[in-house]
Protein backbone atom coordinates (compact mmCIF):
# COMPACT_ATOMS: atom_id res chain seq x y z
CA UNK A 1 0.00 0.00 0.00
CA UNK A 2 1.02 3.53 -0.48
CA UNK A 3 2.54 4.90 2.42
CA UNK A 4 0.29 7.50 4.72
CA UNK A 5 3.37 9.73 4.67
CA UNK A 6 3.63 10.22 1.28
CA UNK A 7 -0.25 9.86 0.10
CA UNK A 8 -2.94 11.06 2.15
CA UNK A 9 -6.59 10.84 1.41
CA UNK A 10 -8.27 13.10 3.69
CA UNK A 11 -11.44 15.08 2.28
CA UNK A 12 -11.62 11.98 -0.39
CA UNK A 13 -14.54 10.45 -1.01
CA UNK A 14 -13.76 6.82 -2.13
CA UNK A 15 -16.87 4.55 -3.15
CA UNK A 16 -16.57 0.73 -3.59
CA UNK A 17 -18.77 -2.01 -4.07
CA UNK A 18 -18.90 -5.38 -3.12
CA UNK A 19 -17.41 -3.88 0.18
CA UNK A 20 -18.24 -6.12 2.59
CA UNK A 21 -15.04 -8.92 1.87
CA UNK A 22 -12.30 -10.03 -0.27
CA UNK A 23 -10.68 -7.10 -2.57
CA UNK A 24 -13.43 -4.95 -1.77
CA UNK A 25 -12.96 -4.89 2.08
CA UNK A 26 -8.94 -4.38 1.49
CA UNK A 27 -9.17 -1.73 -0.63
CA UNK A 28 -11.56 0.11 1.99
CA UNK A 29 -9.16 -0.94 4.58
CA UNK A 30 -6.18 0.18 2.48
CA UNK A 31 -8.21 3.95 1.86
CA UNK A 32 -9.38 4.28 5.11
CA UNK A 33 -5.47 3.96 6.30
CA UNK A 34 -4.92 7.18 4.36
CA UNK A 35 -7.69 9.08 6.01
CA UNK A 36 -10.27 9.12 3.24
CA UNK A 37 -13.86 8.93 3.39
CA UNK A 38 -15.19 5.38 2.66
CA UNK A 39 -18.74 4.48 1.29
CA UNK A 40 -18.82 0.46 1.14
CA UNK A 41 -21.63 -0.63 -1.15
CA UNK A 42 -22.80 -4.15 0.11
CA UNK A 43 -25.86 -6.42 -0.39
CA UNK A 44 -25.85 -7.61 3.00
CA UNK A 45 -26.15 -5.42 6.48
CA UNK A 46 -25.12 -7.00 8.92
CA UNK A 47 -22.05 -7.92 6.85
CA UNK A 48 -21.50 -4.28 5.81
CA UNK A 49 -22.01 -3.34 9.50
CA UNK A 50 -19.39 -5.86 10.78
CA UNK A 51 -16.70 -4.56 7.50
CA UNK A 52 -16.98 -0.96 8.85
CA UNK A 53 -16.98 -1.64 12.39
CA UNK A 54 -13.58 -3.25 11.70
CA UNK A 55 -12.43 -1.36 9.14
CA UNK A 56 -12.73 1.36 11.62
CA UNK A 57 -11.27 -0.50 14.33
CA UNK A 58 -8.35 -1.51 12.21
CA UNK A 59 -7.96 2.48 11.12
CA UNK A 60 -8.84 4.34 13.58
CA UNK A 61 -11.11 6.30 10.78
CA UNK A 62 -14.51 7.36 11.65
CA UNK A 63 -15.67 8.05 8.07
CA UNK A 64 -16.76 5.11 6.85
CA UNK A 65 -20.04 5.12 6.05
CA UNK A 66 -22.77 2.14 4.22
CA UNK A 67 -24.77 1.87 1.32
CA UNK A 68 -26.82 -1.29 0.61
CA UNK A 69 -27.69 -2.24 -2.79
CA UNK A 70 -27.99 -5.42 -5.18
CA UNK A 71 -26.32 -4.35 -8.41
CA UNK A 72 -27.33 -7.27 -9.94
CA UNK A 73 -31.00 -4.99 -10.42
CA UNK A 74 -30.72 -1.99 -12.48
CA UNK A 75 -33.43 -0.32 -10.31
CA UNK A 76 -31.36 -1.11 -7.45
CA UNK A 77 -28.57 0.79 -8.55
CA UNK A 78 -30.28 3.83 -9.70
CA UNK A 79 -31.67 4.40 -6.17
CA UNK A 80 -28.42 3.66 -5.20
CA UNK A 81 -26.84 6.41 -7.20
CA UNK A 82 -29.46 8.76 -6.39
CA UNK A 83 -29.06 8.29 -2.56
CA UNK A 84 -24.82 8.72 -3.12
CA UNK A 85 -26.05 11.67 -5.49
CA UNK A 86 -28.24 13.15 -2.51
CA UNK A 87 -25.39 12.17 0.17
CA UNK A 88 -21.82 13.49 -1.52
CA UNK A 89 -21.46 16.60 -2.81
CA UNK A 90 -18.24 15.31 -4.33
CA UNK A 91 -16.89 12.08 -4.92
CA UNK A 92 -13.11 11.24 -5.34
CA UNK A 93 -12.83 7.97 -6.24
CA UNK A 94 -15.12 4.86 -7.65
CA UNK A 95 -13.97 1.31 -7.16
CA UNK A 96 -15.76 -1.24 -9.19
CA UNK A 97 -15.35 -4.16 -8.14
CA UNK A 98 -18.37 -6.39 -7.25
CA UNK A 99 -18.49 -9.16 -8.93
CA UNK A 100 -19.38 -13.08 -9.67
CA UNK A 101 -18.94 -16.39 -10.84
CA UNK A 102 -21.76 -18.90 -11.54
CA UNK A 103 -21.62 -22.39 -12.52
CA UNK A 104 -25.16 -22.46 -14.15
CA UNK A 105 -26.27 -19.60 -16.33
CA UNK A 106 -29.27 -17.98 -14.58
CA UNK A 107 -30.97 -14.52 -15.06
CA UNK A 108 -31.58 -11.40 -12.55
CA UNK A 109 -34.71 -9.66 -12.16
CA UNK A 110 -33.70 -7.49 -15.28
CA UNK A 111 -33.96 -10.99 -17.34
CA UNK A 112 -29.82 -10.27 -17.84
CA UNK A 113 -27.34 -13.18 -17.50
CA UNK A 114 -26.34 -12.98 -13.97
CA UNK A 115 -22.56 -12.94 -14.36
CA UNK A 116 -22.83 -9.97 -17.48
CA UNK A 117 -25.21 -8.10 -15.97
CA UNK A 118 -22.99 -8.15 -12.16
CA UNK A 119 -19.59 -7.87 -14.33
CA UNK A 120 -20.21 -5.64 -16.65
CA UNK A 121 -23.73 -3.73 -16.76
CA UNK A 122 -23.03 -2.69 -13.13
CA UNK A 123 -20.23 -1.16 -13.94
CA UNK A 124 -21.40 0.56 -16.94
CA UNK A 125 -24.50 1.62 -15.25
CA UNK A 126 -23.53 2.59 -12.13
CA UNK A 127 -20.37 4.68 -13.56
CA UNK A 128 -22.52 6.38 -15.71
CA UNK A 129 -24.93 7.61 -12.98
CA UNK A 130 -22.23 9.08 -11.06
CA UNK A 131 -20.27 10.34 -13.95
CA UNK A 132 -21.30 14.44 -13.78
CA UNK A 133 -20.55 14.08 -10.20
CA UNK A 134 -17.02 12.18 -10.21
CA UNK A 135 -16.14 15.32 -13.49
CA UNK A 136 -17.38 18.29 -11.27
CA UNK A 137 -14.84 16.83 -8.73
CA UNK A 138 -11.81 16.71 -10.83
CA UNK A 139 -9.43 15.11 -10.45
CA UNK A 140 -11.31 11.78 -9.80
CA UNK A 141 -10.10 8.10 -10.36
CA UNK A 142 -12.15 5.12 -11.59
CA UNK A 143 -10.59 2.04 -10.52
CA UNK A 144 -12.18 -1.13 -12.95
CA UNK A 145 -11.07 -4.55 -11.07
CA UNK A 146 -10.56 -6.72 -14.00
CA UNK A 147 -8.65 -10.26 -14.45
CA UNK A 148 -6.36 -11.61 -15.97
CA UNK A 149 -8.44 -14.31 -17.07
CA UNK A 150 -9.99 -11.60 -19.61
CA UNK A 151 -7.27 -13.95 -21.83
CA UNK A 152 -9.94 -16.77 -21.98
CA UNK A 153 -11.68 -16.26 -24.95
CA UNK A 154 -13.07 -13.38 -27.75
CA UNK A 155 -16.01 -11.52 -27.06
CA UNK A 156 -19.24 -12.63 -28.91
CA UNK A 157 -21.33 -9.51 -29.99
CA UNK A 158 -23.65 -11.78 -31.50
CA UNK A 159 -24.27 -13.66 -28.00
CA UNK A 160 -23.45 -11.27 -25.46
CA UNK A 161 -25.46 -13.46 -22.52
CA UNK A 162 -24.09 -16.25 -23.47
CA UNK A 163 -27.80 -17.73 -24.46
CA UNK A 164 -26.27 -20.34 -27.02
CA UNK A 165 -23.68 -21.63 -24.90
CA UNK A 166 -22.84 -20.98 -21.46
CA UNK A 167 -19.35 -22.18 -19.71
CA UNK A 168 -18.82 -20.70 -16.46
CA UNK A 169 -14.90 -20.32 -16.65
CA UNK A 170 -15.32 -18.20 -20.42
CA UNK A 171 -18.33 -16.60 -19.62
CA UNK A 172 -16.30 -15.20 -16.65
CA UNK A 173 -13.57 -14.35 -18.51
CA UNK A 174 -15.49 -12.79 -21.16
CA UNK A 175 -17.17 -10.35 -18.60
CA UNK A 176 -13.29 -9.30 -17.01
CA UNK A 177 -13.21 -8.56 -21.24
CA UNK A 178 -15.34 -6.12 -21.15
CA UNK A 179 -14.34 -4.74 -18.47
CA UNK A 180 -11.41 -3.63 -20.23
CA UNK A 181 -13.05 -2.92 -23.53
CA UNK A 182 -15.60 -0.18 -20.88
CA UNK A 183 -12.27 1.16 -19.80
CA UNK A 184 -10.45 1.97 -22.56
CA UNK A 185 -13.74 3.34 -24.54
CA UNK A 186 -14.56 5.68 -20.94
CA UNK A 187 -11.25 6.85 -21.40
CA UNK A 188 -11.28 7.77 -24.35
CA UNK A 189 -14.70 9.51 -23.66
CA UNK A 190 -13.03 11.38 -21.07
CA UNK A 191 -9.87 12.46 -22.10
CA UNK A 192 -9.28 16.15 -21.11
CA UNK A 193 -12.30 15.94 -18.20
CA UNK A 194 -9.77 15.06 -15.23
CA UNK A 195 -11.37 12.10 -14.26
CA UNK A 196 -9.46 9.16 -15.28
CA UNK A 197 -10.05 5.28 -15.83
CA UNK A 198 -7.98 2.16 -15.33
CA UNK A 199 -8.15 -1.48 -15.33
CA UNK A 200 -5.74 -3.81 -13.20
CA UNK A 201 -5.78 -7.70 -12.51
CA UNK A 202 -5.28 -8.49 -8.51
CA UNK A 203 -3.92 -12.01 -9.22
CA UNK A 204 -5.36 -14.93 -8.04
CA UNK A 205 -7.01 -13.92 -4.78
CA UNK A 206 -8.53 -15.61 -1.79
CA UNK A 207 -12.40 -13.99 -1.98
CA UNK A 208 -15.81 -15.47 -1.80
CA UNK A 209 -16.24 -14.88 -5.73
CA UNK A 210 -18.10 -18.55 -6.89
CA UNK A 211 -18.59 -19.34 -3.08
CA UNK A 212 -22.54 -20.40 -3.84
CA UNK A 213 -21.31 -23.21 -6.72
CA UNK A 214 -20.36 -25.47 -3.76
CA UNK A 215 -17.82 -28.03 -4.71
CA UNK A 216 -17.06 -26.64 -8.13
CA UNK A 217 -15.53 -23.80 -6.38
CA UNK A 218 -14.39 -25.29 -3.36
CA UNK A 219 -12.43 -27.58 -5.59
CA UNK A 220 -10.90 -24.91 -8.03
CA UNK A 221 -9.95 -22.95 -4.62
CA UNK A 222 -8.05 -26.22 -3.29
CA UNK A 223 -6.15 -27.04 -6.67
CA UNK A 224 -5.29 -23.15 -6.49
CA UNK A 225 -4.11 -22.21 -2.91
CA UNK A 226 -0.74 -22.17 -3.26
CA UNK A 227 -0.91 -19.52 -6.02
CA UNK A 228 -3.84 -17.89 -4.02
CA UNK A 229 -2.39 -14.05 -3.09
CA UNK A 230 -4.25 -12.27 0.46
CA UNK A 231 -7.33 -10.11 -0.42
CA UNK A 232 -4.68 -7.52 0.70
CA UNK A 233 -2.08 -8.40 -1.83
CA UNK A 234 -4.61 -8.06 -4.38
CA UNK A 235 -6.27 -4.45 -3.30
CA UNK A 236 -2.38 -3.08 -3.74
CA UNK A 237 -2.96 -2.32 -6.41
CA UNK A 238 -6.27 -0.76 -6.48
CA UNK A 239 -5.34 1.62 -3.86
CA UNK A 240 -2.02 2.27 -6.13
CA UNK A 241 -4.19 3.41 -8.66
CA UNK A 242 -6.50 5.42 -6.53
CA UNK A 243 -4.03 7.48 -5.09
CA UNK A 244 -0.67 7.34 -6.11
CA UNK A 245 0.73 10.92 -8.15
CA UNK A 246 2.82 9.14 -10.70
CA UNK A 247 -0.33 7.81 -12.10
CA UNK A 248 -2.52 11.09 -12.04
CA UNK A 249 -3.01 11.57 -15.47
CA UNK A 250 -2.65 8.23 -17.06
CA UNK A 251 -5.69 6.79 -18.23
CA UNK A 252 -7.20 3.90 -20.26
CA UNK A 253 -4.66 1.29 -19.25
CA UNK A 254 -4.06 -2.10 -17.69
CA UNK A 255 -2.37 -2.48 -14.44
CA UNK A 256 -0.92 -5.87 -13.07
CA UNK A 257 1.14 -5.35 -9.76
CA UNK A 258 1.15 -1.41 -10.14
CA UNK A 259 2.93 -2.05 -13.25
CA UNK A 260 0.91 -1.28 -16.48
CA UNK A 261 0.40 -4.15 -18.89
CA UNK A 262 -0.33 -4.95 -22.29
CA UNK A 263 -3.60 -6.63 -21.98
CA UNK A 264 -5.06 -9.43 -24.83
CA UNK A 265 -5.37 -8.10 -28.28
CA UNK A 266 -9.60 -8.49 -28.04
CA UNK A 267 -9.31 -6.56 -25.24
CA UNK A 268 -7.21 -2.97 -27.47
CA UNK A 269 -10.09 -3.82 -30.27
CA UNK A 270 -11.59 -0.44 -30.31
CA UNK A 271 -14.86 -1.26 -32.41
CA UNK A 272 -15.72 -3.74 -30.05
CA UNK A 273 -15.15 -1.49 -27.32
CA UNK A 274 -17.76 1.17 -29.08
CA UNK A 275 -20.18 -1.87 -30.29
CA UNK A 276 -20.34 -3.38 -26.33
CA UNK A 277 -21.23 0.45 -25.37
CA UNK A 278 -24.13 0.79 -27.96
CA UNK A 279 -25.16 -2.83 -26.58
CA UNK A 280 -24.78 -1.80 -22.76
CA UNK A 281 -26.46 1.36 -23.54
CA UNK A 282 -29.71 -0.71 -24.78
CA UNK A 283 -29.53 -3.67 -22.49
CA UNK A 284 -29.45 -0.78 -19.36
CA UNK A 285 -32.35 1.27 -17.64
CA UNK A 286 -29.93 3.90 -18.49
CA UNK A 287 -31.51 5.38 -21.36
CA UNK A 288 -34.48 7.09 -20.03
CA UNK A 289 -31.93 8.78 -17.33
CA UNK A 290 -30.06 10.49 -20.31
CA UNK A 291 -27.34 8.36 -21.14
CA UNK A 292 -25.99 8.42 -24.36
CA UNK A 293 -24.71 6.06 -26.94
Amino acid sequence: MPEPAVVRMQGKVCVITGASSGIGRATALGLAHLGATIVLVCRNRTRAEATRAAIVTASGNSQVEIALADVSIQAEIHRLAQELLGRYPQIHVLVNNAGTLERRRSTTRDGIETVFAVNHLAYFLFTQLLLERLTTSAPARIINVASGAHRWGPLDMSDLQNARHYRALRVYGQSKLCNILFTRELARRLAGSGVTVNAMHPGGVATGLGSNNGWWAKLIATVLKPLILTAEQGADTVVYLATAPEVARVSGKYFVKRQEEQPSLAALDDDTAQRLWQASVELTVGRRQGLHA
